[in-house]
């Protein structure tokens, strides 16, 4: 068992697991964050995307001791204040989601993505989302809410 901190949604936390311990099952078990969801666990589909640092990562495939003293960001600190983020709120202007299990993963990916590359073409977008899996198929919607988001953020983090 490892003592591990870091700074979860802003808020610093400290957990005692085994390092191992792939970050998603942290963040769901230990921690109560059951909005980034288990979906293949071999970080294909893109349910677990999670923020780490400035970059979306498969929290499924992430010994939780990677994390240590970095930031992390979940789909349930996404929000300010009671706030949508731009991209949660261009994902409800465009309907981009159905059943809703793949949602936190798409968002938290676009985030990413929106942080690495604040004025990303369509094509740029489509690649980059190519990695998250949608059984409902609303792909389109999906890349239209980022563009959106995109115009929104104006280049910033928010």
């Amino acid at each position: 068992m490892e003592k591990i901190s870091f700074k979860l949604n802003g808020k610093p936390t400290t957990v005692t697991v085994d390092g191992e311990r792939a970050l998603l099952w942290v963040l769901r078990g230990e921690l109560g964050l059951t909005g980034t969801k288990y979906g293949c666990g071999v970080g294909l589909c893109g349910s677990c995307v999670v923020i780490v640092g400035k970059s979306a990562v498969r929290s499924c495939r992430m010994p939780v001791k990677d994390v240590a003293g970095k930031e992390v960001v979940t789909i349930e600190g996404l929000a300010k204040d009671g706030k949508l983020h731009p991209v949660q709120e261009a994902f409800v202007k465009h309907d981009a989601l159905q059943c809703g299990f793949c949602t936190p993963g798409m968002i938290m990916n676009a985030y990413g993505l929106l942080l690495a590359n604040p004025r990303p073409s369509r094509s740029e977008i489509i690649e980059e989302m190519n990695n998250n899996l949608c059984r409902c198929g609303g792909y389109n919607r999906i890349v239209d809410a980022i563009e959106t988001a995109a115009g929104e953020m104006k280049g910033g983090e928010r």
